[in-house]
């Protein structure tokens, strides 16, 4: 950062306490905008839910129209409910659900399909293809053929895929690419877009965090994969300009509610939790408790290759500063298995209800639910396993039902640390602690199991918004409102912590039978299964 940017007269400081800055948080179910002061605190938010689309099992869509009306509401909303003007934000920062991906047209601004959300499954046979083309060591389809390159295996997680499958199956969309027509992005570079213009003149871009989950971009040199992109069907000029996380991107539209203001800030969601976490040393470590689960350890200016399952991906990086890279554990289903339980079984009313059913009861009855809805993520990669719920007895009822719910987090989460320790080994990093962001972590019987699971200390923050926090650091700090990540890590303050506290007999006798239920969900999709 320049000298300008790391010291402040005391006139400024009084006039950074009189502006905000304003994070645009799109997330997997609802798109919300809040705002922030100079000392990290919400001073207000608006929320807005937006439709969740299933045309067939395993596919998950959005209206990405939908989420840009949202955006702009959102953004109406939190202005009006502080009282606050464009004049009094000094920047914005956007944050965003980070594989679902859109292509739309340059010059109409309509999509030519919904949004393909990151749980979406669809792009099975796209990477199974890819796979075939190269072989592994002993001879079998090569799912980590491109692993070196961008730190991703071959899954139906990320971005890239999803942009091939638009492009091979919707009417003339093939063309149209090839001829310049259309545009690609994760869902940061549709909001950049429509928020700098649109058809008069959108910024199209993405930071480098998102960049880093398409499976295109180099992991090393933060670029384009050409060769990636030609086997994946991608023309590179649909997608993005890759820029640092921190640093202006654009200005606000003239005919929208934030004339000429900076756009300073882009992170992907979990990569943005890590920063307003203030996770800026070495081995410092997150979790956050979402739809999925998303645990992210930072490595350093030097990317570290998984050995045991994880990611390797960018966790931010400031303008004119070396990326910084971190370890990775995706979780696919974590809140969205207490929806699920709330809209598909209609066995609780509210999802916060969850907490309070399975306090009805001491345990979980011996039942394990393993929500592999979706496959399973980190660390094992089976698109081949589909959801369970194992151990039942006439003895099981709803309560233990909702802890079996409960204890699949806390569970899944502990697979993931185990991997990342095994993985941070070779560089002596050791997790003392975990740090927890997200809606679940005001369940505290899910964060005492969490800790009792995992057997050292479970933090909360004082400010759980840690996703939109990070965008909004990103952004004040790239336009000098925060001198640099110094002032993160002074606002950041400890709400809450829990203690390990199960003794370690009934500790992993638990973790063996979780074990044992995730083996009986593995192979179920196969030739004589239709979803």
């Amino acid at each position: 950062m320049t000298e300008k940017n790391t010291s402040k007269s005391k006139k400024d400081a009084e006039h950074d306490d009189q502006r905000y800055v304003l994070a645009i948080d799109q997330g997997t179910t609802s798109s919300r905008a809040i705002l922030f002061n100079h000392d990290g605190e919400i001073v207000a938010v608006e929320q807005k839910e937006h439709e969740q689309i299933f045309p067939r099992a395993g596919w998950v869509e959005h209206d990405a129209v939908e989420i840009w009306r949202n955006v702009r509401d959102v953004v109406a909303g939190v202005l009006a409910s502080a009282e606050v003007n464009r004049h009094e934000i000094a920047s914005v920062g956007i944050t965003n659900q980070r594989e679902s991906a859109v292509v739309w047209d340059r010059t109409t601004g309509e999509p030519v399909h919904n949004v393909i959300v990151w749980q979406d499954t669809r792009t099975q046979r796209i990477c199974d293809r890819l796979a075939a083309a190269a072989t592994d060591t002993a001879g079998d389809a090569d799912y980590d053929r491109y692993k070196d390159r961008v730190g991703l295996g071959l899954a139906t997680y990320f971005a890239g895929p999803k942009i091939a499958w638009v492009l091979e199956n919707v009417e003339g969309a093939r063309e149209r690419a090839e001829a310049g027509d259309l545009l690609a992005g994760t869902m940061d570079t549709w909001v950049l877009w429509n928020l700098t213009g649109g058809v008069d003149g959108g910024v199209h871009a993405t930071d480098v965090t998102n960049a880093s989950r398409t499976m295109l971009m180099n992991i090393d040199t933060l670029d384009w994969n050409e060769e990636i992109c030609a086997d994946m069907g991608i023309p590179v000029s649909m997608l993005p300009r890759i820029r640092p996380s921190v640093g202006v991107f654009g200005y606000g539209r003239k005919n929208g509610l934030l004339i000429d203001t900076p756009i300073a800030g882009i992170l992907g969601d979990q990569q943005a939790a890590t920063f307003g976490q203030a996770c800026f040393e070495v081995g410092q470590t997150k979790n956050t408790y979402g739809t999925g689960c998303f645990m992210l350890m930072n490595t350093g200016t030097t990317p570290v290759r998984s050995t045991n399952g994880l990611l390797t991906t960018v966790c931010y990086q400031i303008e004119g500063e070396d990326p910084v890279y971190a370890l990775e554990g995706s979780i696919a289903v974590a809140g969205s298995l207490v929806q699920w339980l709330r809209d598909n079984l209609g066995i609780i009313a509210e999802s916060r209800d969850v907490q309070a059913l399975a306090r009805t009861v001491d345990d979980n009855g011996g039942a394990y639910f393993v929500p592999a809805f979706s496959g399973l993520f980190a660390p094992y990669w089976r698109p081949d396993a589909r959801g369970a719920l194992v151990g039942l007895t006439r003895y099981v009822n709803k309560g233990h039902i909702a802890r079996a719910v409960e204890e699949s987090t806390a569970f899944q989460t502990r697979e993931v640390l185990q991997a990342m320790n095994l993985d941070a080994a070779a560089s002596g990093t050791v997790l003392r602690e975990l740090k927890v962001d997200g809606g679940m972590t005001r369940d505290e019987l899910l964060m005492q199991f969490q800790a009792d699971q995992i057997g050292v200390p479970v933090v909360r923050p004082h400010v759980s918004e840690t996703t939109a926090l990070g965008a909004a650091y990103a952004a004040g700090i790239a336009v000098g409102f925060w001198s640099g990540t110094r002032d993160v890590v002074d606002n950041w303050a400890e709400g809450r912590r829990w203690e390990p506290a199960m003794a370690d007999d009934e500790r992993e006798r638990l973790f063996r039978n979780w074990r044992k239920a995730v083996t009986r969900t593995l192979e179920w999709v196969d030739e004589d299964v239709v979803e």
